[in-house]
């Protein structure tokens, strides 16, 4: 009897908002969502639909300006507590998408995008140009984008897969894992946690992976022109194919593959470093987790 009561007072107190708005090229989606979650999804129309579950006593506010739409939710009795959005935007509109306790996800976008949220995750898929996505708690990932790329979180993980464009990533407490990257400035850093490296060395480039208690994996292509600075103070270094070492120092050592026109400095306090070819990675990590 008691679930049948809890299931009335769900249905009185839930209510659906379906609204849909025509927009034009060179507008911006802006959404602010205290708590719930902001699902967007691309496509190819010049409008933008915003559906949305809500309790009954807030309002959806739906509004167009003359370059932005925003989205937002008002309560007869102050903030609202919990919205779930699932908005239809056009490819090529640029998103800025902010919550506190909010999950994110965007998929299909081909402009920019901004992400922030406090408490929840932010998954994006797609996207051009800049690229900004950043949580406090909870895991961050970005697929299939090009752009100038920044994520951040603290406390979870940074996933990034088939990127390309200048690239920074960071996390506190986590591990970072790129894998097929294509750029030539490349910027990685952790306090705890494992950072992992499968991309292009691009002749002139700049590349830093640095963690304080984690290890550092990282590919060389066959044909890479790249300095290598490596610095471990309590750690290994291992590659995958023979290096001639020459600058060395206690915790510290160098060496040059090819010309040596990229630079690419790999840095733990407490952990180990590892070379290898692309592709070679996944196998030689696949291999250390059977071994432990």
């Amino acid at each position: 009897m008691l679930l049948n009561v809890a299931a009335v007072i769900t249905l009185v107190v839930t209510q659906q908002t379906d609204t849909t708005v025509p927009v034009r090229p060179g507008m911006r989606l802006d959404v602010d969502n205290f708590g719930g979650e902001i699902v967007v999804r691309a496509w190819n129309q010049n409008a933008v639909r915003v559906q949305a579950t809500h309790s009954s006593r807030d309002r959806i506010d739906v509004g167009v300006g003359s370059s932005t739409v925003s989205v937002k939710a008002e309560s007869r009795r102050g903030l609202a507590q919990m919205v779930e959005y699932q908005i239809s935007a056009p490819t090529w509109m640029e998103m800025n998408l902010h919550g506190v306790s909010t999950d994110i996800e965007v998929d299909g976008a081909q402009a920019g995008v901004t992400a922030e949220t406090v408490n929840g995750e932010v998954k994006v898929r797609g996207g051009s140009g800049q690229l900004s996505l950043k949580s406090v708690q909870g895991a961050v990932t970005l697929q299939n984008a090009k752009g100038h790329i920044d994520v951040y979180t603290v406390n979870e993980e940074v996933t990034l897969e088939n990127v390309s464009g200048d690239v920074t990533a960071e996390t506190v407490s986590g591990d970072i894992s790129l894998g097929g990257i294509e750029s030539a400035s490349v910027e990685v850093s952790t306090v705890s946690g494992d950072v992992h490296y499968d991309g292009t060395i691009k002749d002139g480039g700049h590349y830093r992976f640095a963690t304080h208690n984690g290890d550092v994996s990282v590919s060389v292509p066959e044909r890479a022109n790249v300095t290598v600075s490596v610095a471990t103070f309590n750690g290994d270094f291992d590659s995958c194919f023979p290096v001639s070492v020459t600058n060395t120092s206690k915790h510290r050592f160098s060496f040059t593959i090819g010309s040596g026109s990229a630079r690419a400095e790999l840095e733990t306090f407490n952990g180990d470093i590892k070379l290898c070819r692309p592709g070679q990675l996944h196998d030689k990590r696949h291999n250390d987790q059977e071994d432990h």
